[in-house]
């Protein structure tokens, strides 16, 4: 039995099937939320998912995701702060609780911004009901480890910014479940699982992460150990899988989504 007792959930990206159906399949295989990325909601409409989310009882861990927004140079800015309150918007009707944002890999960002821009976010964030989840990926440009990331959380000071804990962004940048000590545990917004087979190369990070991630417990990463340490943390929030694999995309999404519950009860159950 897992000590980790919080919601399971699955990022859609894994599966390959239209909305309805990929949804279909998450609550078939035993998941009890999902993440939910803007596009999904694009590719079929607001009601048409409403109405598989209330018949199957998934919940939203999330919707995503709004790229590159913090430290928007001066010539993005403007087009960032609407597209956040697009997505603000979007999350609202589709009742979800959480947005997740990723720390800008803009080449062109300005660092000097990012508080500024972080605290505009939650202000409207806030308004809508709204937390934001914060995410420092491993070709951040400004904050590509967890000490970082938290430290940008506590510079801005909201209270509904909290952080994403992600395998792949912590382990492919070398670093080790050791940043999780000075993040206080219900500042934890959800834990993102996933594997690899090898190592990523210096150059190869951002193409492995997009394309060829394996599912928890299939790769060579120290996953046990990120798990032991949320638990002995007492972390009951939302567990799961964003795993972006084009093999696993291409096979019917509930036979994916079968292997993948199996997986993370596997890796959670060590």
């Amino acid at each position: 039995m897992s000590a980790l007792p919080g919601p399971r959930f699955l990022n859609t990206v894994l599966l390959g099937g239209s909305t309805p159906e990929n949804l279909d399949a998450a609550a078939a295989a035993g998941f009890a939320q999902v993440e939910l990325w803007r596009e999904d909601v694009a590719s079929s409409s607001v009601a048409d998912v409403r109405a598989v989310l209330a018949r199957t009882g998934l919940q939203l861990t999330d919707v995503q995701v709004l790229l590159d927004f913090d430290g928007a140079s001066a010539a993005t800015r403007e087009g960032k702060r609407a597209e956040a309150v697009s997505l603000l918007a979007l999350a609202n009707a589709m009742g979800a609780g959480t947005v997740l944002v990723p720390a800008c890999t803009a080449n062109d960002y300005a660092p000097e911004r990012v508080t500024d821009d972080l605290r505009w976010l939650c202000a409207h964030a806030a308004g809508h009901g709204l937390r934001i989840a914060y995410e420092g990926m491993a070709w951040s440009r400004l904050h590509s480890t967890l000490p970082s990331a938290w430290q940008q959380i506590e510079q801005v000071g909201a209270p509904n910014l909290d952080i994403v804990v992600d395998a792949f962004h912590l382990f492919a940048t070398g670093r080790t479940a050791d940043d999780l000590w000075d993040i206080p545990v219900e500042r934890i917004a959800l834990v993102q699982l996933s594997d690899v087979l090898t190592q990523p190369l210096p150059g190869q990070v951002t193409a492995q992460a997009r394309h060829h991630r394996c599912l928890p417990g299939e790769g060579i990463w120290p996953l046990d150990m990120l798990i032991h340490a949320l638990a002995k943390r007492g972390y009951a929030g939302p567990i799961g899988l964003e795993v972006f694999n084009d093999a696993l995309k291409s096979r019917d999404p509930h036979e994916v989504a079968r292997e993948a519950m199996a997986a993370l009860e596997a890796v959670l159950a060590r």
